[in-house]
């Protein structure tokens, strides 16, 4: 990957070839602004999630989909929407995302069901996956690679810290406004961000290949119809037909689309590519490292505010230290990198996160801030260790007239880690939560019991209602939280684990050749074939 990373900037896009330093600058400013709403809006509504399930009446099941909607459409998306960068403009597919997203952001504000919401959010999804691609691709066509590695380290650092910022934004609005506040919110950065787009400079592949219509549909699919039945797995049983059915179709809509893109003249991605172990390893890392950030976000948020009681501008303010090693390590990636190597930076990255992740099943509900504090930065320096050394990889295994694709993968790959993570960590805490208080609950009546069980942020609010018996009913309620948070930081961190282990064994090493054990299993399998053979 060092020896990519030196080729000579004879391969910058030559619309941007003269483009000032100050240009290049501003560019950079702005694909950091553009990453960094789509991520902050991917968590946004995270510390929102109590005041939903009040006001709403949003049960468990529904507030992982009010999140993950978002995600999921925008990670079915993302690698048409780069194709079509590729093909018509980045600045173009840049503006239409955001236009999309801005429109999507203000429906919430006059409609608020449940389902509504959900809709609005999948499309607002929709928007950023025209969004995401563009920015990283319009930065990878203007540097050329002296610089590129640098700009892309920045402008993962503000990706993998986009989720802190949404947090600390969010804390705010709610501090002082009602949850539609946020809507308002990212609608009117969308506005802003619209505008300065207007200003910078696109970039297109001339000689691009017609859209792989096919290949979208499929992989779009895929991806829906497996998320899908991860989300719903845990609440109908991994024995329903339509959850088993859901992910099976998925992973044979996967299939299919490998099949047809081998086949394909010009495929939507060329799959030869995972062949290559720093795409691979790339690809791999940054969605284990997705898997386990945003699963971890979505179940911590909670325990935050509902078992600790802090509000969410304290819980904003209480998950600001994860920024500092993230962006640090992002930032100087540059010299670590090369010096350890791929293969070792993220596996051990992923390491040190499934050990927070595992960490995080000491908290209790008399918890400090300083016992959350210290595993919150184990956390953060795993995921700060991976983030731009992923990114790096894939964007510098493919071609540049490639890079809208590339920019696609890489977001593609964040996005569905992210969505799996959200749908795994959501629907197990739903599931366990369910099954730890159902049993605990026979002193109550029929409809107090229906509503602890939604969520425990409506048990919480009944608790202040029913007078003597709310104490022991917020007991309980937050009991049967701690216990499915446990199950659900325990199955993340195991994946994680087994991603990490997949990353050490295969990725190349600080001279790009595969590890040693690789070599040695692969002989010691000839030589059995041999000898099969002869006998």
């Amino acid at each position: 990957m060092v020896d990519t990373l030196a080729r000579s900037d004879q391969d910058i896009d030559p619309s941007l070839a003269l483009l000032s330093k100050r240009a290049r600058v501003w560019l950079l400013v702005v694909a950091c602004l553009g990453v960094s709403l789509v991520i902050s809006s991917m968590v946004a509504l995270n510390a929102a999630l109590p005041d939903l399930a009040r006001q709403t009446s949003a049960t468990q099941s529904q507030l992982t989909w009010i999140v993950d909607g978002y995600t999921l459409a925008l990670a079915c998306l993302l690698l048409p929407a780069g194709a079509i960068g590729d093909r018509y403009g980045r600045r173009g597919a840049l503006l239409v995302g955001l236009a999309i997203f801005t429109l999507a952001s203000l429906v919430p504000i006059f409609l608020d069901g449940p389902v509504q919401l959900i809709i609005a959010r999948a499309v607002a999804g929709a928007g950023a996956a025209f969004v995401m691609p563009a920015t990283l691709s319009l930065l990878t066509a203007a540097y050329p690679r002296a610089e590129r590695t640098k700009a892309v380290g920045i402008w993962a650092g503000v990706a993998g810290s986009g989720a802190v910022v949404g947090f600390l934004g969010t804390g705010v609005l709610l501090h002082y406004w009602s949850w539609q506040s946020i809507f308002c919110a990212l609608a009117g950065a969308g506005a802003v961000l619209f505008a300065l787009a207007c200003t910078v400079s696109s970039s297109r592949d001339d000689d691009a290949a017609p859209l792989d219509w096919v290949g979208a549909a499929l992989i779009g699919t895929a991806m829906a119809a497996f998320v899908f039945g991860v989300i719903e797995a845990p609440a109908r049983g991994w024995t329903d037909v339509l959850a088993w059915g859901s992910i099976t179709t998925g992973l044979a809509l996967a299939s299919a689309f490998t099949v047809v893109e081998l086949r394909q003249k010009y495929p939507l991605l060329d799959v030869r590519l995972f062949s290559r172990p720093d795409f691979a390893i790339g690809s791999v890392g940054v969605t284990f490292l997705f898997f386990a950030n945003f699963g971890f976000f979505f179940v911590v948020m909670q325990y935050i505010q509902l078992v600790m009681g802090y509000s969410p501008l304290q819980t904003a303010l209480a998950l600001a230290p994860l920024v500092v090693p993230i962006v640090a390590l992002s930032v100087t990636s540059r010299w670590y990198l090369p010096r350890l190597g791929l293969g070792p930076t993220v596996s051990a990255g992923l390491v040190i996160v499934a050990v927070g992740l595992v960490s995080m099943r000491a908290l209790e509900v008399g918890s400090s801030y300083l016992d959350l504090t210290w595993l919150l930065l184990i956390v953060s320096t795993g995921v700060g260790l991976c983030t731009a050394p992923t990114t790096s990889a894939i964007m510098t295994a493919v071609p540049d007239e490639k890079q809208g694709v590339a920019s696609a993968v890489n977001d593609t790959t964040r996005e569905v880690g992210a969505a799996v993570g959200i749908a795994v960590a959501g629907s197990m805490l739903a599931a366990q939560y369910t099954k730890a208080l159902a049993p605990t609950l026979a002193q109550f009546p029929q409809q107090v019991r229906e509503s602890a069980m939604g969520s425990l942020a409506e048990a919480l609010a009944v608790s202040d209602r029913i007078g003597p018996q709310g104490p022991r009913l917020a007991e309980l309620a937050q009991s049967a939280f701690l216990h499915a948070m446990d199950a659900s930081l325990l199955v993340l961190a195991i994946v994680v684990a087994v991603a990490a282990v997949f990353v050490a064994i295969w990725s190349p090493g600080r001279d790009g050749r595969q590890l040693r054990i690789v070599r040695r299993l692969l002989l010691r399998r000839r030589a059995r074939a041999v000898a099969r053979h002869r006998t």
